[in-house]
């Protein structure tokens, strides 16, 4: 639980004042919590007690915002990307990879960037798309390995932002499988778990998602004003009929792909130590794990996609093959993907399963080498880590309170399988937790443990190079936010006071706060 690191609600920091007293409390609660740390090993069952010290003195928060902290730069330690800055700077392999290892992260990159068609097709190894799908590659929806975008003009297509689906539970079995965890979410009866906006030849797809917005005005201290729009989702051309009444609609852009298998090998207790799912110390702040069920069945942490909702890279893999393109895969066998028995004509097409090639349209290795390579996209450095007014914006990031949830640096396990991800001082930003964010923000759509106004900390890294490798700066889990001062602005709930806090500043402390943020 880090309590002290929290802000209490309704805080505020003004210009004169960049890290107030609560920031100072704040900053000796986790000092003193990586004494803890190194006293007991936190839980960490892979530290001996000198590596828990270590830890401890690593991860201790740093109150000298006059210089860069030591290794700042190297975001994620011996495998940050140190060359120069292109587009293609989330696409480089972590740095101390092994010459096999990086070989096969070639490998798998042909895998991700791989195009799919339609059964049957005479290349074979590569037929099974759909038949109702998002996407024909996991490249098309992670551009250069980079985010998501909303469409951009009424009737475009929606490549890398989808729309989940779910509805809520009517029959005991439904609560019963929410409960126990079984499933995280109740599909749409007709439409599944998500909105497929193609399908293959002879087949309708499911339908369009439109995006309409309305603006409103935020006065900022100094007179600056920023213009928000809030989103309003709909869907047309329904190929299957009409929708449940209660249909929840969610959308999400993708995410980008740097640094996934080093926040695999955080330990658990690391998170689960900054929760304070019941706010104890009433703060305001109350953080929570995302717990799910692993393909084997095991309770354990969620720490990845928007809500939590994936415990590992391999099942974030899995059920993107499944869910994006509708290829089946060893951990989701359906080569049908997302048709619902509601969908006969969907599930009557031809799949991609070749018996000579083995069971399912993406047999072994193809998953694990797309995991593999997804596991180990590499962070690139920060820059400016020294710059005086990047160092004026960390401390004015850690002055409003922006650290208590996006927690700036942890250091991986030191027993994780592959040794490039052991040991690692890294800087994500993030506590994998989540946090009610207001009802600005509310999808209404619960997901397991995560509430309709939920979200997980999404990682800071890699965030300023945005624009450099996905050619926009469309931020938060639908894209509504067009700068990095717009995503701040949508804060609340939870984020509440750290969002007044960044509203009060005066416009020179604003913009040194924007600049550390695009030094990340």
């Amino acid at each position: 639980m880090l309590a002290g690191a929290r802000w209490r609600r309704g805080a505020r920091v003004t210009g004169r004042r960049f890290l107030s007293a609560a920031g100072v409390g704040a900053l000796a609660f986790v000092a003193g919590l990586a004494t803890t740390i190194a006293a007991d090993k936190g839980g960490r069952d892979d530290l001996s007690a000198d590596d828990a010290a270590r830890v401890a003195a690593v991860i201790r928060p740093t109150t000298d915002f006059s210089t860069a902290e030591r290794f700042e730069a190297r975001s994620a330690g011996a495998g940050t990307h140190m060359k120069r800055v292109t587009r293609m700077a989330f696409s480089q392999p972590l740095a101390n990879l092994s010459r096999k290892d990086e070989t096969e992260f070639r490998f798998g990159n042909g895998l991700f960037e791989k195009l799919w068609v339609s059964s049957p097709s005479s290349t074979r190894a590569s037929d099974g798309l759909g038949p109702l799908f998002n996407a024909r590659s996991c490249q098309s929806c992670h551009v250069r390995d980079g985010r998501g975008r909303p469409p951009e003009a009424p009737g475009a297509s929606a490549v890398s932002m989808f729309l989940r689906l779910s509805v809520p539970p009517e029959t005991d079995a439904d609560r019963k499988a929410l409960a126990t965890k079984a499933v995280l979410s109740v599909p749409e009866p007709t439409y599944g778990g998500q909105l497929q906006e193609s399908a293959v030849t002879g087949l309708a797809a499911e339908g369009q998602l439109h995006v309409d917005y309305t603006e409103e005005t935020v006065v900022l201290a100094g007179g600056d004003t920023v213009r928000l729009r809030r989103p309003h989702y709909r869907v047309t051309n329904l190929g299957y009929g009409p929708m449940h009444p209660k249909v929840q609609l969610s959308p999400r852009v993708a995410p980008q792909m740097v640094g996934l298998g080093l926040i695999e090998q955080i330990h658990e207790a690391d998170i689960l130590r900054l929760a304070d799912p019941m706010d104890a110390d009433g703060d305001g702040i109350s953080g929570k794990a995302s717990m799910v069920r692993d393909h084997d069945g095991t309770l354990v942490l969620g720490r990845f996609g928007w809500k939590a909702s994936m415990p590992s890279v391999l099942e974030q893999s899995a059920h993107a093959f499944s869910g994006d393109i509708g290829i089946s895969n060893p951990l989701m066998p359906d080569a049908f993907g997302d048709c619902t028995a509601r969908q006969p004509d969907c599930r009557g097409m031809p799949t991609g399963e070749q018996a000579n090639l083995g069971a399912t349209e993406a047999p072994d290795p193809v998953l694990a080498m797309v995991v593999h390579y997804s596991e180990n996209v590499a962070v690139p450095a920060r820059r400016d880590v020294g710059d005086a007014a990047v160092l004026r914006g960390k401390k004015a990031f850690y002055g409003a309170g922006c650290a208590s949830c996006h927690t700036p640096k942890f250091v991986t396990r030191r027993d994780a399988p592959n040794p490039a991800h052991r040991f690692q001082l890294i800087w994500p930003y993030s506590d994998f937790l989540l946090h009610d964010m207001g009802e600005g923000l509310a999808d209404r759509r619960p997901v397991g443990d995560a509430s309709g106004r939920d979200w997980r900390t999404p990682p800071l890294w890699g965030i300023g190079l945005t624009k450099t490798v996905s050619g926009h700066t469309y931020f938060l889990h639908d894209g509504r936010a067009r700068t990095l001062l717009e995503a701040i602005l949508w804060h609340g709930g939870e984020a509440e006071a750290s969002r007044d806090a960044v509203v009060d500043l005066p416009p020179s402390a604003r913009a040194d706060l924007l600049k550390f943020l695009g030094s990340l």
